[in-house]
């Protein structure tokens, strides 16, 4: 079985729990207008690799001691690591065997059947959520919100810990009615243990003209730290999470 792989970062700490090893998968569904990875989306990008599981675990394997001395683990990123789920059950099998924490990053804008068979083998989900709005989610990721909603309750139904990533886009998802909706949202779900509020940003705009894409969102800023606070303090107090500011 192979896995075709964008990069490996052996050294991240912003990817879940601890210091962990992140994946980044080939391959991605949506067509986000923020995306700073366009070089993930296609399958078949000449500077991604395949990889057997084996090759892969000799890799994490050698960093086991940062996980046990931190408390990490490795981590599926992308792209959209779902596309690949056979891969990432053998590894977290494998990684389960030998006490390795496993997690995935993802949109869950993808077949319940796909994220039903990993649960078993999964120790914590970090979901996006793009925009409550279905129709505002197709607008700015290319397809509506309904999967990603319904997998998110799903994963809270089978008590698999969840860290909600939302990015803010300014005039996308930065109003306080999409920020009360998200926060609303996850208010009744138990498993989410956190929640974590990502400042849109450009840093990956010189990929969108390597790739000869269009860059639609040419004229936004990152959001103000004070924009940033004020949703922070909305969400704690709607739903009651623990909530992360990023840079």
């Amino acid at each position: 079985m192979l896995g075709r792989i964008h990069s490996i970062d052996t050294f991240s700490t912003l990817d879940g729990p601890g210091i962990r090893t992140v994946i980044f998968m080939q391959g991605c569904g949506l067509r986000c207008k923020y995306c700073h990875n366009p070089d993930t989306w296609s399958r078949e990008n000449p500077s991604s690799k395949n990889y057997t599981v084996e090759a892969l675990m000799d890799i994490i394997i050698k960093m086991r001691p940062y996980f046990q001395a931190s408390g990490g683990g490795i981590t599926f990123s992308g792209g959209e690591p779902l596309l690949q789920h056979a891969f990432i059950k053998e590894v977290f099998i494998r990684c389960r065997e030998m006490g390795i924490s496993t997690a995935y990053d993802s949109s869950l804008y993808v077949s319940s059947r796909i994220v039903e068979k990993l649960m078993d083998y999964t120790d914590l989900v970090l979901a996006d959520i793009k925009h409550m709005n279905p129709q505002r989610s197709l607008e700015l990721v290319g397809v509506p919100n309904d999967l990603n909603l319904a997998n998110i309750s799903l994963i809270n139904q089978k008590q698999i810990p969840i860290w909600i990533r939302y990015v803010v886009v300014p005039g996308w998802t930065d109003g306080i009615e999409e920020v009360e909706a998200m926060a609303a949202f996850i208010a009744p779900l138990s498993w989410v243990k956190r929640v974590d509020l990502l400042p849109y940003h450009s840093l990956g705009r010189h990929k969108w003209d390597i790739l000869g894409l269009p860059y639609e969102l040419e004229e936004l800023r990152p959001p103000p730290q004070e924009k940033m606070l004020e949703l922070k303090q909305i969400v704690e107090e709607r739903s009651k999470k623990k909530v992360v500011v990023h840079d």
